[in-house]
């Protein structure tokens, strides 16, 4: 099912989602499944999952010699989304990245989506390799989200990058992307993210997933100036609770964002990362109701594959 017939379904009712990564490439699914089962007793209607941009590492070839080869460390995306959907009989959401893929290869994920009844994607652009400075499009791939969003709403129209079909059996996904309410890191302005959100929206896109925020207030800002400039889809705000003394930093430093004097002070009287651990979800657990109480559509939870700080959240939101 869409993630927008979920909603529409909820009847105003705030829904519960969350967001896993892959393990990496020779780990065990098991620990996946083992912080998703705790999960489940809130009953989320879809699960995001990730996906990896390439990387590259460098092998010994001998005699001093390294050979420079392009890797992903977390692969599969598409076989956990349909491994879950397959054991607890819920939605999957794969991310869809420009980055690292041509169109030929988005197609053909989005032809493998479709035979698996995954009814949902994420469309994103993606980071930036570890190695550069700022996003290059893949050749042959799209260079924005906007461009992938025209690709899947192409497919939905049954035209393919070669062929455009005469079937019965198109694709019909609902397409997600990707909002920042304090702005994208490489963008001049927040208006100026508006308007491109807008053209995502205008060119296919379905609902906006935002990135993680940690004062509400600009949540509910941004949504008004997105409503303000046309944009009528659902915008679904995204919630990471702070869990070490380094997201202090890090998450500035990565994301834009800014963190609530609040908190900062917060995490500074804490001891430990357990005290720490226990004042991001103190601090989620005061985001969510109060965004919860303002109607928004589904509190959707970044869990970096770790259960246990979100179970205890949802335990007091839902």
């Amino acid at each position: 099912m869409k993630v927008t017939q979920h909603i529409e379904d909820a009847k105003g009712e705030t829904l519960f989602s969350f967001e896993i990564i892959p393990p990496q490439k020779g780990k065990s699914i098991q620990e996946l499944y083992d912080n998703i089962d705790p999960l489940m007793e809130f009953k989320p209607p879809f699960i995001d999952v990730t996906t990896s941009r390439e990387e590259y590492i460098y092998v010994d070839k001998g005699n001093g010699l390294l050979d420079k080869k392009l890797t992903r460390m977390r692969p599969g995306t598409l076989g956990i989304c349909a491994s879950i959907k397959h054991k607890y009989n819920v939605d999957t959401v794969p991310h869809v990245l420009c980055g690292g893929f041509t169109k030929e290869e988005t197609e053909y994920l989005l032809v493998d989506c479709h035979y698996l009844g995954i009814d949902n994607v994420m469309a994103l652009r993606g980071d930036a390799m570890k190695d550069e400075q700022y996003f290059i499009p893949k050749q042959g791939g799209n260079d924005f989200a906007v461009d992938l969003v025209k690709q899947i709403n192409q497919l939905n129209c049954g035209k393919y990058l070669h062929d455009v079909m005469d079937i019965d059996n198109k694709a019909n996904f609902c397409i997600g992307v990707a909002g920042y309410p304090e702005k994208h890191l490489e963008s001049p302005s927040l208006q100026s993210d508006l308007k491109r959100l807008k053209e995502k929206v205008d060119a296919g896109a379905d609902y906006v997933v935002t990135q993680m925020f940690f004062d509400n207030a600009k949540y509910f800002e941004f949504v008004a100036k997105a409503r303000e400039m046309g944009i009528t889809v659902p915008i679904i705000p995204g919630i990471k609770p702070i869990a070490v003394k380094r997201h202090l930093q890090v998450l500035p430093q990565i994301f834009r964002i800014d963190l609530p004097e609040d908190l900062i002070h917060a995490v500074d009287q804490c001891k430990n990362n357990t005290d720490i651990r226990e004042v991001g979800i103190e601090w989620a657990i005061q985001q969510s109701l109060e965004l919860k109480a303002a109607g928004v559509p589904v509190l959707h939870y970044y869990s970096m594959g770790k259960s246990e700080n979100i179970r205890q959240i949802a335990s007091k939101v839902f």
